[in-house]
């Protein structure tokens, strides 16, 4: 449901399976608070993940150095802030920028550097078993989601891995989403900072029938409203949660959970949350000009001659 100024008004409803239950809970990684899961001379590391994504939020010491070998697949690295120089080699190339930036890394061995320190943002499918056992919240995914398919990444981009650079946004353009970048593994949706308090009487409340959503939190404060759904088996009713949380901070948000975020009273610099998904939507893909990189990765083959909304 959603009202008719806000751009997901044009995606086709999702279609419902099974009687709608989820056993699933939320998770409320907060940052802030939560002493780190790693906390060495590159910085302070945590980990979280859902079903298929794996958010791990850095606030790395200057000189960090962030290193995969052989990765299985492609992970984007987020960093957020202005001023914040890196250097990314992969692949037989090394790129680097100045920050707020977005940066697709290739499969197999890669590194990262912030020669002045800063935070930064990986994010994984969950595909790699030694970052899963680093998640403080690895005990809810034991057991996977009924809810949710097993992972399929999508086709390898048109003209083969490689490092690929984004400049963030100052501003979202009218009548749309994001921006949007998205690879073979995640889709991030990072709109730009925004105000606040959201207006209460156009919420946007719906849920995701098989795949869940993280809304990572690096500015201000936000409150997730959520309801869990009511199906035949009363042992998997779960009361409503509508916390309120700072910054840094994720939240895991559960298939099939009803939900609607609201921005709070924004900090100077505004409120600023991204949404983040694995693998990619296909409803905001088929949306003309949503993902910014989409000449670059192809849709699933079963995808190609769907029509957008």
């Amino acid at each position: 449901m959603y009202d008719k100024s806000d751009p997901r008004s044009k995606l086709a409803p999702q279609k419902q399976t099974g009687d709608g239950a989820t056993a699933m809970p939320a998770t409320y990684a907060l940052y802030y608070e939560e002493d780190p899961v790693e906390d060495d001379v590159n910085g302070k590391a945590w980990y979280t993940r859902g079903q298929d994504l794996l958010v791990n939020y850095i606030e790395a010491a200057p000189g960090a150095t962030f290193s995969r070998a052989g990765q299985k697949d492609e992970y984007m690295v987020v960093i957020s802030d202005e001023d914040t120089p890196w250097e990314i080699s992969a692949g037989g190339e090394t790129k680097s920028g100045p920050g707020y930036q977005v940066v697709i890394v290739p499969p197999g061995d890669s590194e990262v550097i912030l020669p002045q320190g800063g935070r930064l943002v990986r994010l994984f499918s969950t595909q790699s078993e030694d970052l899963n056992a680093k998640c403080s919240n690895r005990e809810i995914y034991a057991e996977p989601d009924p809810a949710i398919p097993p992972f399929q990444p999508w086709p390898d981009p048109v003209d083969g891995f490689k490092l690929r650079v984004y400049d963030l946004w100052s501003e979202r353009r009218p009548g749309k989403m994001g921006p949007i970048y998205r690879c073979t593994t995640i889709m991030l949706n990072f709109p730009p900072p925004g105000g606040g308090p959201r207006d209460i009487t156009k919420m946007s409340p719906h849920s995701h029938d098989d795949f869940d959503q993280c809304s990572l939190v690096l500015a201000g404060a936000f409150r997730h409203n959520m309801r869990w759904p009511w199906g035949l088996d009363k042992n998997h009713w779960r009361a409503d949660e509508d916390p309120v949380v700072g910054s840094p901070s994720c939240t895991i948000i559960p298939a099939r959970v009803i939900h609607s975020s609201e921005s709070m009273a924004p900090p100077a610099g505004g409120n600023r949350m991204a949404d983040i998904f694995a693998p990619p939507r296909l409803d905001f893909s088929l949306q003309e000009g949503w993902v910014q990189n989409a000449d670059e990765y192809p849709l699933p083959e079963h995808a190609r001659t769907a029509e957008p909304a």
